[in-house]
């Protein structure tokens, strides 16, 4: 997950957080800290959407 430009912990720690609240519920400050960590990720996504967009090229070519 390197290319979406989040560090592997911090993916593994949003993944153990969604674990955790499905089985047995999260503190507040887990809560906070997920909601923190999943706008990071978002941010990142968004990010390299938009890198990618900038490279595309549209042509006139008629395949």
């Amino acid at each position: 997950m390197e290319e979406i430009g989040l560090e592997k912990a911090k993916i593994e720690r949003i993944n153990f957080l969604a674990k955790k609240a499905k089985t047995e519920g999260l503190s507040d400050a887990e809560t906070a800290e997920r909601d923190v960590l999943r706008k990071e990720y978002l941010a990142a996504i968004r990010a390299n959407f938009k890198a990618t967009l900038d490279n595309v090229e549209f042509t006139d070519k008629k395949i």
